[in-house]
This record gives C-alpha cells, sequence and structure tokens, in this order.
C-alpha cells in the first residue's frame, strides 16, 4: 500500500509524513513516517517493523 492511499481510521484523514521518534535501550531513532496530522497516530509498516527495526533491536541488545 502506498502511503498516498493511507488514510487515519480515526479521523478519516490522508496520513503525511512527519518525522517520528524511537525509542529503545535508551537509544533515538528518526524516521519520517506517515502520520495523521489530526491525531498524530503513526503508520509502522510490517515490513520497517521486521526490517529495519528488528535489526536495529538485534544490533543493540547484542552490545
Amino acid at each position: 500500500m502506498k502511503e498516498a492511499e493511507l488514510v487515519c481510521a480515526k479521523c478519516n484523514v490522508p496520513l503525511a509524513p512527519a518525522k517520528t521518534t524511537f525509542v529503545y535501550l535508551k537509544h533515538e531513532f528518526y524516521a519520517d513516517l506517515p502520520r495523521c496530522p489530526v491525531c498524530g497516530q503513526v503508520f509502522v509498516s510490517e515490513e520497517l517493523t521486521t526490517g529495519k527495526m528488528a535489526e536495529v533491536e538485534t544490533q543493540l541488545e547484542d552490545k
């Protein structure tokens, strides 16, 4: 699904890319992700969750 097709289920408005902060084991990471401009709900794709985010978690836990 393309980001342009994503709509907030709560507010029924299109999601727009926004800088998003993630914190894991006291480390901060930033990514531009689709976010609702009204309520702030962020869409995190399964691809990102099982790919890059899982990789970063593994690297930090191995330290």
